[in-house]
């Protein structure tokens, strides 16, 4: 077996792992033996005799949760790694171009408002908006005329974010009850609890597209890492380049936070620490990401159902009380090593 194939087995074998953790831990402990039999039943009918509770809880609720987070964080984090090359900003992540913000804002226009009739789902709002926001990021940074296309990205980024969430808090404070008030900011704060199989259907499919179309570009995003001057002389077309990673971050952060909700630290703090350990080589680094952002969300889902009893917290706070310190000692660190 080759040191790439054996790479590619370990990492499948620790996704799965994880993944079966995720399944297993939570409220109420399910055996590791129960969940591998809930799913030779599902996946092969393998017919062995299960409680009926145990059996929709593994498949329909704890299942998709877990293949969900693993989705949403390799997603995230394929996106951070995609932005911060581009830009050669470290600090970017994918709600530098204002996508979250633009979720909630169409998150609170169907909520509330009744956009759609009844006919558009939530997360279809949120989608909408994550485009809207999108689309306001690239107008704006044109319509500003400077050369500098990192600068204007980053600029208008944040003039859509600020933008769209005071639509949402003006949408909120004018239009939402206590209880509907409290629903959405929970949902906000990225919350895990809703998502089902067609949830699944839409975010894995997504993830894994979202990464192969980077892996194709990996030795375009290793030019950049010089500059888009220096690409160009390699021969990259810049501008294509940039439009299509660019497109597939906006479209994948879009997606996820439709489903999900606002996540943040992934897309910040994994391409970091991944860096740390195998360099800048994006043939190793996105991949690696991908497995690292699956795992921390995975993980920070288990954590929002175990950290208080008999409560789920929203997995965005998770993220964010474990992200903030472990990308403040990669910041200190990175300090004392220069």
């Amino acid at each position: 077996m080759t040191a790439s194939l054996l790479r590619t087995f370990l990492a499948l074998a620790l996704l799965l792992a994880a993944v079966l953790a995720g399944v297993a831990i939570g409220e109420t402990a399910i055996e590791p033996q129960v969940v591998l039999q809930v799913l030779a039943n599902k996946l092969w009918h393998a017919g062995y005799v299960l409680d009926p509770i145990d059996e929709g809880v593994v498949w329909n609720y704890r299942l998709t949760r877990a293949l969900v987070a693993a989705a949403c964080g390799a997603g995230l984090a394929t996106c951070g790694v995609i932005l911060q090359s581009l830009l050669r900003n470290p600090l970017a992540d994918p709600y530098l171009l204002g996508i979250s913000a633009g979720a909630s804002t169409g998150a609170v226009l169907v909520a509330l408002m009744g956009v759609g009739g009844g006919l558009v789902s939530l997360s279809a709002g949120a989608f909408v908006g994550a485009m809207a926001a999108f689309a306001l990021v690239i107008l704006l940074a044109r319509a500003s005329g400077s050369s500098s296309g990192t600068g204007q990205i980053i600029l208008a980024g944040i003039a859509g974010s600020q933008l769209f969430n005071a639509l949402t808090a003006y949408l909120i404070t004018k239009s939402a009850s206590s209880e509907q008030a409290r629903g959405i900011l929970f949902w906000l704060l990225g919350n895990l609890s809703g998502v089902r199989w067609p949830s699944v259907w839409l975010a894995v499919p997504v993830a894994l597209l979202g990464l192969a179309v980077c892996l194709w570009h990996r030795r375009a995003l290793d030019a950049f890492t010089f500059g888009s001057d220096s690409a160009a002389s390699l021969g990259i077309p810049v501008r294509r380049v940039q439009v299509v990673l660019v497109g597939c971050a906006a479209l994948v952060t879009a997606v996820m936070v439709s489903i999900v909700g606002s996540i943040g630290f992934v897309g910040l703090v994994i391409p970091h620490a991944v860096r740390l350990l195998l360099g800048t080589g994006h043939s190793r680094l996105l991949p690696a990401s991908a497995l690292g952002g699956a795992l921390f969300l995975i993980a920070a889902d288990v954590l929002s159902r175990t950290l208080i009893k008999g409560q789920v917290i929203p997995v965005g706070v998770v993220t964010a009380l474990v992200g903030a310190p472990v990308f403040a000692l990669i910041l200190i660190g990175r300090r004392n090593a220069r």
